[in-house]
């Protein structure tokens, strides 16, 4: 069962490990008159690979369940879905039900947990594997994959490495309960790791809003934002240059925070060479700027290096300056209201 694209390298794992794969669920397709139809990745998959298919608006309707007892499964196997399996849904297979989270659960239950990884500033990220039950990412935890986020790393490519890494937590959890007659209270103790309650946070999925930024938020905050909302909500604000009338609403796509103290307003902003980038050591991060803007903020120095003008194409700030360069400095727009920092 799954619908988005965190699911496939599992989907392929299974197949590939000579499982039989006897029904494929996934989210329908809400307005099928619509022009612009959702991207739906597990569907595609199993049409390419000519499994059966099925779309219920609700996995847990009794029409639905008694589909899934018909095909008389073992197991079921769930990531990446996006509704929430009802006790009655998960006793349609022999063994109940497997779920693969983007998350080192307890931590950041919910729609978004490599999103809010991210944003929290953990060191490390991972993905869990948990026998389900009928609460939210709940169940006792069957495998777990640990990896360290890399330096300017976004949710986009964080998420997708752990997909990879995931698909071994799957198959290694599907073989621990290959060897396993009936699910009970023992069989469970002795499969997985019971969550600790006191550690779990909650992984909300992000708004629009969730991306605008505030300067008055420290430099490192806005750059862990600007990383968890890569490549949906994004993370904007408006530019204006000073001595004119001129503003653009510009994306934020990359950005990195010095501890440079200024005595400049939050939001002034102006641009930077490489030979200051190279004094503040930058570009010991990761990509190499030739240029950025520098932007005050509550705590420390938010620096840009790429961006995207509404209605263009991304670009690096060297070539952005290019066209629109910032000679007497400028302001990047406070929001009316203080933004609520979302985590510490």
């Amino acid at each position: 069962m799954g619908t988005g694209p965190f699911a496939i390298p599992s989907c392929d794992r299974i197949l590939s490990s000579g499982h039989t794969v006897s029904l494929v669920v996934t989210r329908p397709v809400v307005d099928p008159a619509a022009k612009k139809q959702p991207v739906r990745p597990v569907f595609s998959w199993a049409v390419e690979h000519g499994l059966q298919v099925f779309e219920p608006p609700s996995i847990n309707s009794p029409e639905a369940i008694q589909r899934l007892k018909i095909e008389a499964a073992d197991l079921f196997f769930v990531c990446d879905y996006g509704q929430i399996l009802s006790a009655e849904c998960l006793n349609a297979s022999r063994l109940g039900g497997i779920n693969l989270h983007g998350s080192l659960l307890p931590r950041h239950r919910g729609a978004a947990p490599v999103q809010w990884t991210i944003l929290s500033g953990d060191p490390d990220a991972g993905a869990t594997v948990i026998l389900m039950n009928a609460k939210l990412d709940a169940g006792p935890a069957v495998s777990v994959v640990r990896t360290t986020i890399l330096p300017d790393e976004t949710s986009e490519h964080l998420e997708s490495r752990l997909a990879i890494l995931g698909a071994k937590c799957t198959e290694e959890a599907i073989e621990k309960l290959s060897a396993v007659s009936v699910i009970d209270s023992e069989t469970i103790a002795g499969l997985g790791v019971q969550q600790d309650r006191l550690l779990i946070t909650k992984a909300p999925r992000f708004s629009k809003q969730d991306g605008q930024l505030d300067f008055r938020l420290s430099a490192n905050y806005l750059v862990r934002l600007v990383r968890a909302c890569q490549p949906w909500p994004g993370t904007f604000a408006e530019l204006a240059w000073r001595g004119s009338d001129k503003k653009m609403r510009l994306l934020i796509r990359s950005a990195r925070a010095v501890e440079e103290s200024s005595a400049r307003p939050a939001g002034e902003a102006w641009q930077v060479t490489q030979s200051e980038l190279d004094s503040w050591k930058v570009n010991e991060l990761g990509e190499s700027w030739p240029q950025a803007i520098a932007v005050s903020t509550g705590n420390g120095l938010l620096l840009i290096g790429r961006v995207q003008p509404a209605g263009r194409r991304e670009m690096s700030v060297e070539e952005f300056l290019r066209g629109h360069a910032l000679t007497n400095g400028g302001t990047f727009v406070l929001p009316a209201s203080p933004v609520k920092q979302l985590v510490e």
